[in-house]
């Protein structure tokens, strides 16, 4: 199994594409059974997943995890709402937007298991 997992802090009125931009599983390389969880420190910032051509979320709020809980980061396996099957090729997007006045710090954690 491949786990992408980090943090950002995503400042007051930003955006990004692609929170998992430039990782080295950002692409599937087989069949890929891909569970995403996604938390933010406080409420405000709204995501959205793509894997391929399926529309995993739109523009929804994260959970909302303390950042002393955990580190912040979603809990394996309770807090990994989004699943969905990637064919080979196909690009694993979480994008992010802050509409808020100040800095939110954003975590998640992309597991993938290739099917066999």
């Amino acid at each position: 199994m491949s786990v992408i997992m980090n943090q950002v802090s995503l400042g007051a009125g930003a955006s990004s594409a692609n929170l998992i931009a430039g990782s080295a599983f950002e692409f599937a390389r087989t069949q890929e059974l891909v569970s995403i969880g996604v938390a933010a420190t406080v409420t405000g910032t709204f995501i959205g997943i793509t894997v391929g051509a399926d529309l995993v979320l739109e523009d929804t709020p994260p959970a909302v995890i303390a950042a002393a809980t955990n580190g912040g980061y979603p809990v394996i396996p309770d807090e990994m709402y989004y699943n969905d099957v990637a064919q080979p090729g196909d690009r694993i997007v979480i994008r992010a937007r802050n509409p808020t006045a100040g800095a939110i710090i954003l975590s998640w954690v992309v597991q993938i298991s290739p099917i066999k």
